[in-house]
């Protein structure tokens, strides 16, 4: 079954990366864990705060590739001798991608309470005029 595109429009010239985007999202969103907030701390700045209990600073990487930030989490080695009875706090590996708009830059990140905060922050866009010159013709 093919897909009809909002961006096919000719009016609509270099969007096919835009709708590119669109789908890389709608698949990254299917998966819920670990779960996180993003909130505006400021007028150009925001925060995503992922839940991260049971995860040591050095089981986290955070990387930016293809403007996505992506987070991943993998647990170190196990404690040997190690015996649960119970185990309700998740031990598997994730990934989370966010898709970052132009421009937006990652600021920095630090662990709180079981909480990674990536601080987020989008400089001012500057705006710019340009007049073209149209030739003669041959």
């Amino acid at each position: 079954m093919s897909r009809i595109s909002v961006f096919n429009s000719p009016l609509l010239l270099g969007f096919d990366r835009l709708e590119q985007m669109f789908d890389t999202v709608s698949k990254a969103s299917a998966d819920g864990y670990p779960p996180y907030n993003i909130e505006q701390t400021g007028q150009n700045r925001l925060r995503i705060s992922l839940a991260v209990a049971g995860f040591a600073r050095q089981d986290l990487t955070i990387s930016i590739e293809d403007r996505q930030l992506i987070v991943r989490g993998r647990h170190g080695e196990e404690a040997e001798g190690r015996m649960f009875l119970h185990r309700g706090i998740a031990a598997r590996q994730f990934q989370r991608r966010f898709v970052l708009a132009e421009g937006i830059e990652v600021q920095k990140a630090h662990t709180e309470n079981g909480l990674l905060h990536i601080d987020l922050v989008r400089p001012e866009p500057e705006v710019s005029t340009r007049t073209i010159e149209i030739d003669a013709g041959p």
